[in-house]
């Protein structure tokens, strides 16, 4: 799969050591020069890319109310890990609304990359999904309890304007 990397991403140099391997944080150090010709251990994770997905549904955007174990209660866009067996950024999110939502739809696209965190490898694809095609059965995970609102434009941007951790703030960012 090739990776979409934003302009001013921060990467893992290719000389780097990956000194600890995590079920999902892999720890990376390496020796770098600083200004003054000394040198110091410089340290970044990596882990697994993830999407999120703005699901326009007769309207409405789909929000999940969404809990999972140690991480408490918030809302959300449907998305998730990018895994190594999807063929692109489009599949992953494809998989992930259909796993959290039960929808398949007709159009997708790619609005936004970036990363969070300027020490993590890391990059979240934001992705538009508009006229669904079909309402199938949901595959929560185990840890996973999800519950599917349908929110018009002002209640989202209520819930951004509050500044909930709503992942919406991508967009105003």
């Amino acid at each position: 799969m090739q990776k979409i990397v934003p302009a001013d991403a921060v990467l893992i140099p290719e000389h780097a050591t990956c000194v600890f391997r995590g079920e999902i944080f892999d720890v990376y150090q390496w020796p770098q020069i600083l200004f003054d010709g000394s040198t110091e251990t410089f340290e970044m994770l990596r882990r697994p890319d993830t999407t999120s997905v703005i699901c326009l549904v007769e309207g409405k955007i789909i929000v999940l109310d969404e809990e999972q174990p140690n991480s408490g209660k918030r809302r959300s866009f449907p998305g998730g890990r990018v895994d190594e067996t999807d063929t692109d950024i489009i599949a992953a999110a494809q998989r992930e609304v259909q796993e959290e939502t039960g929808f398949t739809f007709q159009n997708w696209r790619l609005v936004k990359v970036w990363q969070p965190v300027k020490k993590m490898e890391w990059f979240v694809y934001l992705v538009l999904a508009w006229e669904p095609l079909i309402k199938g059965e949901t595959a929560h995970e185990p840890g996973e309890n999800i519950t599917v609102e349908y929110l018009d434009l002002a209640e989202l941007k209520q819930l951004a304007n509050k500044k909930s951790g709503f992942s919406v703030r991508a967009l105003i960012c």
